[in-house]
């Protein structure tokens, strides 16, 4: 198994309420005078209460084109990722040497070198860390992540390594772009960084015990890449995000979820923590319908979509966090760590404290 020996989060120090936010968009996304009760009823009913940005509010309607949006998120991905990655390794009791992989994880910038590279001194790693950047997945690569960390240390049972994940969403928000998709991103995306430290079977948890991986599964959805992603183009990211989203999780989660448990002898009521990413109001009511989920099953991931809006990957992994540090499962239960994104596809992660 791979042992979770630590999650941290860090976050922007640009906080601010929804209905700031609101009007930010309105005067960002909309033309002038333009009407606005879709963009007020799509802020107020996405459920999100707070949101951090990676810059000051005002300085938004100043940023001129995608050069500049990713310039702010290089210089504020390596800040926050410092941050989560020293914050996890120091409550995991490890020092940066002894980490033999970094794996980076973001889909709202890009940079090269990338931004694991440029964490390398000033982190106090190892000239010879493996590095293994990662775009595109999205949501769901704060789960994938952690999946393929746990691929890795099962041929590497003595390693440690890290995933870090840094998502900067309001930087991708479009000028001009008053389409549904566009107002909903507005509305729901925000942005932060997360960490998870990792140790082999081999090397044991070096920390407090975490969960362990038990197992994971992937899955890709036929016919559906156009439900969620990116269009590039002259300004950057404009976000694709299909109304389809909550009948694709209808359609498909609950049978993978049943498959996935069943294949390894673990009932769906033997589940003491659902770790799932908070992707919006509509999918989490789907996701606890389908998998008609207990009371209160969800109420870490509707509090982190209040406290800081959808995250896209480093979400789940910021649930992750809040599920260990206000409601930590008795030892030997199971957990399961859910999210979905681009492809359309889900990742499926089994837990046992």
């Amino acid at each position: 198994m791979t042992h979770i020996a630590a999650v941290r989060c860090a976050f922007p120090p640009h906080r601010y309420a929804q209905s700031e936010l609101t009007d930010m968009a309105a005067r960002v996304c909309l033309p002038e005078n333009a009407d606005r009760r879709l963009l007020d009823r799509l802020h107020g009913s996405a459920r999100v209460d707070f949101r951090n940005l990676a810059l000051p509010i005002e300085e938004y309607e100043k940023l001129t084109g995608f050069g500049a949006a990713n310039d702010a998120f290089v210089s504020t991905a390596v800040e926050l990722g410092r941050e989560s990655v020293s914050a996890a390794l120091k409550a995991a009791r490890l020092t940066p040497g002894d980490v033999d992989l970094i794996m980076f994880t973001s889909v709202t910038g890009i940079a090269a070198p990338s931004i694991d590279a440029r964490l390398v001194a000033e982190l106090g790693l190892r000239p010879d860390v493996k590095r293994l950047p990662i775009f595109g997945l999205g949501c769901v690569a704060g789960a994938a992540g952690i999946a393929r960390m746990h691929d890795y240390l099962q041929g590497w049972p003595d390693h440690v390594a890290v995933l870090l994940s840094v998502e900067l969403c309001s930087l991708t928000v479009q000028r001009g772009d008053s389409s549904p998709a566009g107002l909903v991103a507005s509305a729901l995306f925000g942005d932060g960084s997360a960490a998870v430290v990792f140790a082999g079977d081999d090397r044991g948890p070096a920390g407090p015990a975490g969960p362990a991986v038990v197992a994971t599964r992937s899955h890709l959805y036929p016919g559906s890449e156009h439900v969620m992603g990116w269009q590039v183009g002259d300004g950057g990211f404009r976000v694709l995000l299909d109304a389809s989203v909550p009948a694709v999780v209808r359609q498909y989660l609950a049978q993978d979820v049943h498959d996935f448990l069943t294949d390894h002898g673990v009932t769906k009521e033997e589940i003491s923590a659902w770790v799932c990413h908070p992707g919006g109001p509509k999918v989490l009511e789907a996701v606890s319908e389908v998998l008609d989920l207990p009371a209160g099953a969800l109420d870490v991931t509707w509090r982190s979509l209040a406290a800081h809006g959808n995250l896209s990957s480093s979400s789940v992994l910021h649930v992750l966090s809040e599920t260990l540090a206000t409601r930590r499962p008795e030892p030997s239960t199971w957990g399961l760590l859910i999210a979905m994104g681009p492809g359309f596809c889900s990742e499926l992660v089994l837990l046992r404290w």
